[in-house]
């Protein structure tokens, strides 16, 4: 069975730091792209970043670039996105997802973790 499971979050306060962790299980991801997704109360699900199989390429949203991170371990299978100076705004739960060819769309990964959720106070 093929699972995605994430980790790494919870509350922290406006400025701080979490890293979070998408570790995979099931089959190896080597060759696919990994990518976190978010969703905050009432909005809809929207992307945050992306990385390529050999790691050489990576894909940020706007609001996010110059603050998160998002590396892999391909010996370990498991992606992570290092996130800094943490804003309200960036509360939401946090998905991570693996799919061969990868986009910004949610919906069209082929794999896909349960969340974790990023609280962060003001």
């Amino acid at each position: 069975q093929v699972q995605l499971v994430e980790s790494g979050g919870g509350l922290v306060q406006t400025g701080g730091s979490l890293r979070l962790s998408c570790a995979a299980s099931g089959r190896t991801f080597t060759t696919y792209t990994l990518a976190w997704f978010r969703q905050a109360p009432g909005k809809e699900r929207a992307f945050v970043a992306s990385i390529t199989w050999r790691g050489g390429s990576t894909n940020y949203a706007d609001s996010v670039k110059g603050r998160f991170t998002i590396s892999r371990d391909n010996a370990k299978n498991t992606m992570y996105l290092q996130m800094n100076s943490l804003k309200p705004e960036d509360t939401a739960v946090y998905y991570c997802a693996a799919d061969p060819y990868g986009s910004d769309d949610y919906s069209s990964y082929h794999y896909r973790g349960q969340g974790t959720q990023v609280t962060v106070s003001s």
